[in-house]
């Protein structure tokens, strides 16, 4: 019944805001609600630590190397920092695919972790970022309730941080505790990966040294370069190519840089070598794509 009425309520937040098709920033609640009517193609695109709850159909994420499929009544965490490729499976003009992002608060989660029993902290088998579980009911009834505090100022300012704060505490005593307190832990695998990430989101128009990032978070060159796969799904070099053709691809739909003004700018020293990246990457080249963008 908690998942029902949380699809209720943000179909009908979808319908009060006109969006029929795509993605739609709610601002009250910090959250992102989407909703397609069919499947999609392949989209590459980067998720930062989230929760996200599939209510209706279903979709495929993951990385190169590694996808997970989810469906409704289930959801998703992701503690890291990804560049990711999703596609919706299952949707329909009569039950089109609808989901809910929320976003993590880590120095939340950071708070909160102390309080955790140590029973919960059993070592877990899958290092993968992405963690895929049943949504647990007292979940939903929470951001079912956090949405509904949202529409009032008052009751958003005075409840609404009281219960995004129950949130996160479900998160790390319910299904998704593993993931998210093997990243909390202080020098723990998960932990170590995610220094490496942000260093290489902080510095992307750099050059890697997989050496030197190995010795930044304390690990030998081999244990670090299969350590950062498994978490990540991919070599610390495809993640930093990753990011910077999706930087990229951003920067040329919100600015009017020249395309090797944005080609140098996210690290890459030569014009063809980014074009032919882009076009392997999202299947056109960086003009067309502006060109279509420009065009929406």
């Amino acid at each position: 019944m908690q998942s029902e009425n949380l699809l209720s309520h943000v179909k009908a937040l979808l319908d009060q805001a006109a969006v029929a098709e795509g993605a739609f920033h709610h601002a009250q609640s910090g959250t992102h609600l989407l909703r397609h009517h069919a499947t999609t193609d392949l989209n590459a695109t980067v998720y930062r630590p989230l929760l996200c709850l599939i209510l209706q159909g279903a979709k495929q994420v993951g990385s190169s190397a590694r996808t997970l499929t989810v469906g409704a009544g289930q959801s998703l965490i992701v503690s890291h920092t990804l560049p990711v490729i999703s596609r919706i499976t299952l949707a329909s003009r009569e039950a089109p695919y609808t989901a809910l992002v929320f976003p993590l608060d880590l120095d939340l989660l950071r708070s909160l972790a102390p309080a955790v029993s140590p029973a919960l902290k059993a070592p877990t088998s899958d290092p993968f970022s992405i963690c895929l579980c049943d949504t647990d009911l007292g979940l939903a009834d929470a951001l079912h309730r956090y949405f509904l505090q949202c529409e009032e100022e008052e009751t958003r300012h005075l409840l609404g941080p009281i219960t995004a704060r129950e949130v996160h505490a479900r998160l790390l005593i319910g299904q998704h505790a593993q993931v998210l307190q093997r990243l909390l832990w202080h020098e723990s695998t998960a932990s170590r990966i995610f220094l490496a990430t942000k260093e290489i989101q902080t510095n992307l128009s750099e050059t890697i040294v997989v050496g030197d990032l190995a010795a930044m978070v304390g690990m030998s060159n081999s244990a670090f370069f299969e350590q950062f796969k498994a978490v990540t799904g991919t070599s610390p070099l495809q993640y930093q190519k990753d990011l910077r053709l999706l930087k990229a691809k951003d920067d040329l739909r919100t600015s009017r840089a020249k395309i090797s003004e944005v080609a140098f700018a996210v690290g890459y020293e030569s014009s063809a070598q980014f074009s032919r990246e882009y076009s392997r990457k999202f299947g056109r080249a960086p003009r067309q794509d502006r060109q279509l963008q420009a065009a929406d």
